[in-house]
C-alpha cells in the first residue's frame, strides 16, 4: 500500500489547467474520500470507478482510499477525472506500476462496465497538456483524433479501463495510430462542404438582390457587421447563410480556437475533430441572455456569441430578440471577447465574429410596400424597431434595405448572378491587400483597425474626407460612425484593387452606412 500519482486536466472556460490525482491506500477505516473543491460529478466518481474496477475483474483495496486532486483551490468540475483516479488507485495498490503512470496525462469517463466514454474539452485539454510539458496523454477512443490535433503529443486511445491496464503492466502506453484531419484541405475558399447537413449553399441562388449581394461582399472582404431590413421573402436569410461561403478557411491556430470553444460546449461534430471553415450560427429568437453570450449554473459554457468566434452570428427577425440580449452583443462587439462573471469565479471567452441582423420594416412586414397594406399601428411600428438600440445600430457598418426584386430583375439575374467561388476570389484578394498593409500590427482586416490608427498611420486625403464632413455637419455621422465608414472605404478600395481610398469609396461607404434608415 502505497501513494501513485498521475496527471489531469481541469477546464476554466476554454482553458486548461494542469490537475495532479493523489491516490492513497492505507490503514484505516475503509472508505473513499475526494477531496480538492469538487462539484457534484466528481464527488460521484468514486461510486463510477469502484463499479468499472471490480467489473473489469480488478480488486477493490478493503483499506482506507483518500484521492486528491491538486491544486486545492481550483475548481474541478464533470467527469473527465473519472479515468486518471482510477488508475491512480490502481497504482496505489500496486496492479499498475507507478512509475509509468507518473507522466502521462489521463482523460475521460468511466462507464459502470469499465468503457472509457468521450468528453467534452479533450481538445483545450490536450493543448494544456502540452504546455505543462507532456509526451503522452490517454484519452478515450472517440476523443483520439480530437487529441492528436496537438503534433506535440502521442495519443493513446483507451476503449476500456481492462485493456488500458494491461498495456500498463506489459510496458509503456504505446499511441496507436490516429488520423488527423488538416485545416483547408484542398477546399478553396467559396466552396462549401455542407458540413452542417444543409444542402450545398451557394450566392448565385440568390436572384434580383444586387445590392445585397455586394453589402455581402464587402463585409466578407473586410469583416464588417451588417444589418439588412426589408419584407418576408426578399433574400435577406438566404443571404446571411451563404456569407461564409465568401469566406477563406480559418487558419490553423484560428481552427484549433474555434474547435476547442465547440469541444467544450460539445457541439463538435463526431466526424470533424477539427473545424476550419468560419462557423455559422443562428440562434432563435426566445434565446436568453445565457445562450447568447454564456452564462449556465454551475459549469459556465460557451454562448452563441463564442461559438460564431472567427465567424457569423447571424439574428434573422432581430426586432423580436429580446432588449436585453441585443443591448448584451454591445461588449463582445467592441472587445472581441466576453466576460461572464458567477459566485463561482470569471469566465473569459473569445467572441469575434460578424454580426448579421436582418428585421422586418415592421411586425406584419408589410410597412411601405406597393399594393400591400400595413396592418400595423404607428406606434407598434416604432416599438417594434426600437428595440434595436442606436448604440447597437451604431455598431453596425453596413446597412442596406433588401426590396422585393421585380419580374425583370429575377429573370435578369439568374443569368449574371456570380456564384459564391467567384466573388470568393476577390474577397481573398482583398483581404490579402489588407494583411500585407496591415502587416507589424495586431490586426488582420479592416473591421478591426483601431480608432487612433485611422486617423494617424491610415488617414485619408482631406477631399475624400469630404463626405464624411458633410455627415457631421449635418449630425447624421457620429464619431464612431466616421470610424466605421471609414473602415468601409479601406475595404471598398481594396476590393477594387486600389492602394488608398477615394471620394467615391467614402461616399460608397457612407451610402452603406445610411441604406437601411
Amino acid at each position: 500500500m502505497a501513494v501513485a500519482r498521475t496527471r489531469c486536466v481541469t477546464l476554466i472556460g476554454v482553458t486548461g489547467h494542469t490537475v495532479e490525482v493523489e491516490a492513497d491506500v492505507g490503514r484505516g477505516l475503509a472508505g473513499t474520500h475526494l477531496i480538492g473543491l469538487l462539484d457534484t460529478a466528481i464527488s460521484e466518481a468514486r461510486d463510477r470507478v469502484r463499479s468499472a474496477l471490480l467489473n473489469s475483474r480488478f480488486g477493490w483495496p478493503d483499506a482506507r482510499i483518500t484521492v486528491s486532486l491538486s491544486p486545492a483551490s481550483l475548481p474541478k468540475r464533470g467527469s473527465i477525472f473519472d479515468l486518471a483516479i482510477a488508475i491512480a488507485v490502481l497504482g496505489a495498490a500496486g496492479a499498475v506500476p507507478a512509475h509509468r503512470i507518473a507522466q502521462p496525462f489521463f482523460l475521460g469517463e468511466l462507464g459502470l462496465d469499465g468503457r472509457v466514454r468521450p468528453v467534452r474539452g479533450v481538445l483545450p485539454a490536450a493543448l494544456a497538456a502540452a504546455r505543462a510539458g507532456a509526451r503522452t496523454i490517454v484519452v478515450p477512443s472517440l476523443n483520439a483524433t480530437e487529441a492528436a490535433l496537438v503534433p506535440e503529443l502521442a495519443v493513446v486511445p483507451a476503449e476500456s479501463l481492462a485493456e488500458l491496464v494491461e498495456r500498463l503492466r506489459a510496458d509503456e502506453p504505446r499511441p496507436l495510430p490516429v488520423p488527423i484531419a488538416a485545416p483547408g484541405d484542398a477546399r478553396r475558399a467559396g466552396e462549401s462542404d455542407g458540413e452542417d447537413g444543409r444542402p450545398h449553399l451557394d450566392l448565385r441562388d440568390v436572384a434580383g438582390q444586387a445590392t445585397g449581394r455586394k453589402a455581402l461582399e464587402v463585409c466578407a472582404a473586410g469583416g464588417h457587421n451588417l444589418w439588412m431590413l426589408g419584407p418576408p421573402g426578399t433574400g435577406k436569410t438566404m443571404l446571411a447563410e451563404r456569407l461564409p461561403t465568401l469566406l477563406p478557411p480559418l487558419e490553423r491556430e484560428q481552427a484549433l480556437e474555434v474547435t476547442a470553444i465547440h469541444s467544450v460546449a460539445g457541439t463538435l461534430p463526431p466526424d470533424r475533430p477539427l473545424l476550419d471553415r468560419p462557423p455559422f450560427v443562428a440562434p432563435h429568437h426566445t434565446a436568453t441572455v445565457a445562450a447568447v453570450v454564456g452564462g449556465g449554473s454551475g459549469l459556465v459554457r460557451p454562448g452563441a456569441v463564442s461559438l460564431a468566434h472567427q465567424g457569423v452570428l447571424f439574428l434573422d427577425e432581430a426586432p423580436e430578440f429580446s432588449t436585453s440580449v441585443l443591448d448584451s452583443l454591445r461588449q463582445p462587439l467592441e472587445s472581441g471577447q466576453v466576460t461572464v462573471a458567477r459566485a463561482a469565479g470569471t469566465v473569459t471567452f473569445p467572441a469575434q465574429f460578424m454580426l448579421i441582423l436582418a428585421a422586418n420594416p415592421c411586425p406584419c412586414g408589410e410597412a411601405g410596400m406597393p399594393g400591400h397594406r400595413c396592418r400595423c399601428t404607428p406606434t407598434a411600428r416604432r416599438r417594434y424597431l426600437a428595440r434595436l438600440s442606436g448604440p447597437l445600430l451604431d455598431r453596425i457598418d453596413v446597412k442596406v434595405g433588401v426590396a422585393r426584386a421585380t419580374r425583370a430583375e429575377l429573370m435578369a439575374d439568374r443569368h449574371v448572378a456570380e456564384s459564391s467561388t467567384t466573388v470568393a476570389e476577390r474577397v481573398w484578394s482583398a483581404r490579402e491587400r489588407a494583411l500585407n498593409r496591415l502587416a507589424g500590427t495586431p490586426w488582420r482586416n479592416n473591421a478591426e483597425v483601431g480608432s487612433a490608427a485611422l486617423h494617424t498611420d491610415f488617414r485619408l486625403p482631406v477631399r475624400a474626407l469630404t463626405p464624411l464632413h458633410r455627415g457631421l455637419d449635418l449630425g447624421t455621422l457620429s464619431a464612431r460612425g466616421v470610424d466605421r465608414v471609414i473602415r468601409v472605404a479601406w475595404t471598398i478600395a481594396d476590393l477594387a484593387g486600389k492602394d488608398r481610398p477615394d471620394e467615391s469609396d467614402t461616399s460608397a461607404a457612407l451610402a452603406m452606412w445610411l441604406g437601411a434608415d
